[in-house]
C-alpha cells in the first residue's frame, strides 16, 4: 500500500488504503475508498440481521405452526357445535310439530265427539221439545229461539270438514327452521298447538254454553210438565175421575208394591241423559193426563146455549111434584146439530122411555154421556165417535115440552151434575188447547 502525496494548497489529504494482488509477475491493486466500506458494512450488517431472521423462523416456525393449527381446529369445533346445536334445534321444532299434530289430532277427535254428542243430544231434544209443544207447553227460558239459533249455526260450522282447520292454520305458522334469535331464547311465534288450545278452548265453552242452555231448558220443560200434570190431574180430581195408575208417580218411599233385589251400584248416569229422562217422564205422564182428559166429557156440548133446566130437584114439568132431573138441558132450535161432548162408543141409540130418541156413549174408566130428546138419531150401536162428530138432531121427542137438549153425564150408572165437568173444562181449557168447548 503507498500513500498519496501532500497537498500543500489544501492542507492534507485523507490517505486512501489499496489493496495489491500479485499473482506471479502480475500485480494488481484495488483502492479501498470510504463508500465502499460503508457498503460492505452494510452488506455485512444486512446479512447478519437476514441470518438472525431466518434463524429464528426455523426455530419458531414449529410453534406458529401448531398454533395456527390449534385455531384452526378451534374454529372447526365451534362450527361442528354450532350445527350440532342447529341440529338439535331442528330436531326439537319437529318433534314439537309431531307432538303439536298428535296433540291437535287429539282435541280435534274429541272436539268432533262433543259436537256428535251434542248434535245427537240435539236430536233427542228436539223430539222432546215437538211432544212438550204438542202437549201445550212452551219453552220459558229467555232468548231461547236466539240460543237455538246459535245452537244451529255453531253445529253448522262444527259440522263443516275444514272448519276446523281454518280456524288453525288462520294466523303466521311457526317457522321450522331457527335463527339465532331463537338460540338467543327470544320468544318464539305461536305454534298451531298454542293456537288450538285457544281455539278448542273457545269452541269446548261455547259447546258449554249450549249444552248448559239445553239443561236449562229440559228443567223448565220437566218442572212446567209436571205442574202442568198436577194442575190437570188436581181439576179431574175434584170431579171424582182418577188418572190411571200407571200415569201417577208416586213420591212415597215407602210403596206397597213387592219391589226387591241385590244391591248393585248404580251406573254412571250423564247428567243431560238424566234430564232428558226425566223430561220424557214428565211428559209421558203429562201426555197420560192430557189423554185421560181429552177422552172424558169435560166440553160444553151447547157452547153460548142458554140453560133451561139444571141438575138436581126440581118442579116436575108434567106432574107438578118434586122430581130429580139427572141432566142439564141446553136450548135448541129444531133440527140444529148435537155433537159428541168426547170420543167413546155408542152403546145406546134409539127410543128410550122419557128420553125419547136418546143416545148413550161410553167414554171408558166407567164415565158415560146420554143425549136426550132429538128428533133423529144419527149413529147406531157400536159406532165409535170422535169429539165434535154429530150424533143427531135437536127435536122434543120423549117427556119434553119443547125443542132442547138433555144431556147427562154418569160415573158407574150414577148420575152426576154436567156442570162439574163442563166448570173442569174450562179450567182444563188453560193447559189443553181445544177443551171447554165443541
Amino acid at each position: 500500500m503507498t500513500a498519496k502525496p501532500y497537498n500543500r494548497v489544501f492542507g492534507k489529504q485523507q490517505r486512501c488504503h489499496t489493496i495489491i494482488l500479485a499473482s506471479g509477475e502480475t500485480v494488481r491493486h484495488m483502492t479501498v475508498r470510504p463508500w465502499m466500506a460503508a457498503l460492505f458494512v452494510c452488506l455485512a450488517g444486512l446479512f447478519s440481521i437476514g441470518y438472525l431472521l431466518a434463524t429464528s423462523y426455523l426455530v419458531l416456525r414449529d410453534d406458529l405452526i401448531g398454533a395456527t393449527m390449534a385455531r384452526q381446529a378451534r374454529m372447526q369445533y365451534d362450527y361442528e357445535d354450532r350445527i350440532a346445536a342447529l341440529r338439535a334445534q331442528v330436531d326439537r321444532v319437529t318433534s314439537r310439530q309431531l307432538l303439536d299434530q298428535q296433540v291437535v289430532e287429539e282435541k280435534v277427535d274429541k272436539l268432533i265427539e262433543q259436537q256428535q254428542q251434542l248434535s245427537s243430544r240435539g236430536g233427542k231434544l228436539n223430539a222432546l221439545l215437538d211432544r212438550a209443544e204438542s202437549s201445550g207447553l212452551t219453552d220459558k227460558t229467555p232468548h231461547a229461539d236466539a240460543n237455538t239459533a246459535a245452537a244451529k249455526n255453531e253445529h253448522a260450522q262444527l259440522t263443516a270438514p275444514k272448519a276446523i282447520e281454518k280456524l288453525l292454520t288462520n294466523g303466521k305458522p311457526a317457522d321450522v327452521t331457527p335463527d339465532n334469535s331463537t338460540l338467543a331464547y327470544v320468544p318464539a311465534p305461536e305454534t298451531v298447538a298454542d293456537r288450538a288450545d285457544r281455539v278448542f278452548s273457545k269452541v269446548t265453552l261455547s259447546l258449554k254454553h249450549i249444552e248448559q242452555d239445553q239443561l236449562t231448558r229440559i228443567r223448565n220443560l220437566t218442572a212446567d210438565a209436571s205442574e202442568t200434570a198436577n194442575e190437570i190431574q188436581a181439576i179431574m180430581s175434584n170431579v171424582g175421575v182418577k188418572i190411571p195408575n200407571e200415569v201417577v208417580v208416586s213420591d212415597s218411599e215407602d210403596d206397597d208394591g213387592g219391589v226387591g233385589g241385590p244391591y248393585v251400584a248404580p251406573e254412571n248416569v250423564d247428567q243431560f241423559e238424566q234430564s232428558m229422562a226425566d223430561l220424557d217422564t214428565a211428559l209421558t205422564r203429562l201426555e197420560t193426563a192430557r189423554g185421560a182428559a181429552e177422552s172424558l166429557p169435560f166440553r160444553n156440548p151447547a157452547p153460548g146455549k142458554l140453560v133451561t133446566s139444571p141438575f138436581g130437584n126440581r118442579k116436575d114439568p108434567f106432574f107438578g111434584t118434586l122430581a130429580l132431573h139427572p141432566g142439564t138441558d141446553f136450548h135448541f132450535s129444531p133440527g140444529e146439530k148435537i155433537k159428541a161432548t168426547a170420543p167413546g162408543r155408542i152403546v145406546s141409540a134409539g127410543w128410550t122411555g122419557g128420553y125419547g130418541n136418546m143416545v148413550e156413549i161410553d167414554h171408558g174408566d166407567g164415565i158415560s154421556t146420554r143425549y136426550g130428546h132429538m128428533e133423529e138419531v144419527l149413529v147406531k150401536v157400536g159406532d165409535k165417535v170422535s169429539t165434535g162428530d154429530p150424533i143427531g138432531l135437536a127435536g122434543s121427542t120423549g117427556r119434553s115440552t119443547g125443542t132442547h137438549l138433555h144431556y147427562e153425564v154418569r160415573e158407574n150408572g150414577r148420575p152426576i151434575d154436567p156442570m162439574y165437568f163442563i166448570n173442569a173444562g174450562t179450567k182444563l181449557a188453560s193447559y189443553i188447547s181445544g177443551l171447554g168447548a165443541i
